[in-house]
């Protein structure tokens, strides 16, 4: 592990003895606590027993955001009709944490190639991106309402492990926040590089629905079956 403190997280076993993890990643300003009701929406079988972590990103202030302090993977320096312009270091101090996370799982008996990431919004932004990077091979990558913050990374230092790693990416045709164009940039620039990429599109705004919690948990069995 690095030098870096754990984040804090709230966890969900859906059984005794986990048999993989799935660590997701919240959006910006809200904390770990966001996506903990989903776990009993997403039809799991008792005979997969998955340790959800749900960590909460540090605390800094958003430039876009007039400096306001919110719970946040990166800062977001300015956006434009379009692209947003993410803090490169951020984004990397954010893979460093995830990766520490990875590695607690590890010692606590789950192998890489039985971890999931997953993340909405800006902490989808992670979860690519220390996805696609990681040097093991992980189980899969869910990708929610979300984009490449930094698409040189994805192109100079992909890893050859998740060259093969399958990604969910769902996304709200009528996103005013992040809008549906980035989503499908991410979902293109993936399929250029050869990446397995599913992806789906729901008649919502930035959020998630019913449907697409259904298509995650089938997903979560296809990849950890």
């Amino acid at each position: 592990m690095s030098q870096n403190e754990l984040l804090p997280c709230v966890e969900i076993e859906t059984g005794a003895t986990p048999v993989a993890s799935v660590i997701w990643l919240h959006g910006l300003g809200a904390d770990g606590n966001d996506f903990a009701p989903v776990v009993p929406e997403l039809g799991l079988p008792d005979s997969l027993p998955i340790r959800f972590v749900f960590p909460h990103a540090p605390y800094m202030p958003i430039t876009c955001n007039n400096g306001y302090v919110m719970r946040a993977w990166y800062d977001i320096l300015y956006f434009d009709s379009i692209d947003r312009h993410a803090d490169e270091a951020g984004v990397a101090q954010s893979v460093d944490l995830v990766r520490d996370l990875i590695a607690r799982e590890n010692e606590r008996g789950i192998p890489t190639e039985r971890i999931v990431l997953a993340g909405f919004s800006q902490g989808g932004a992670i979860a690519y991106t220390a996805g696609l990077l990681h040097p093991e091979r992980l189980a899969g990558i869910v990708a929610l309402s979300t984009y490449l913050p930094v698409p040189r990374l994805i192109e100079t230092e992909r890893s050859a492990a998740n060259g093969q790693t399958p990604v969910f990416a769902g996304h709200g045709t009528a996103d005013p926040v992040v809008p549906l164009a980035l989503g499908q940039a991410a979902q293109q620039r993936l399929t250029e590089l050869g990446h397995p990429l599913e992806w789906h599109t729901y008649p919502m705004q930035h959020s998630v629905c019913l449907p697409e919690i259904a298509q995650i948990g089938a997903f979560l069995q296809r990849v950890l079956a």
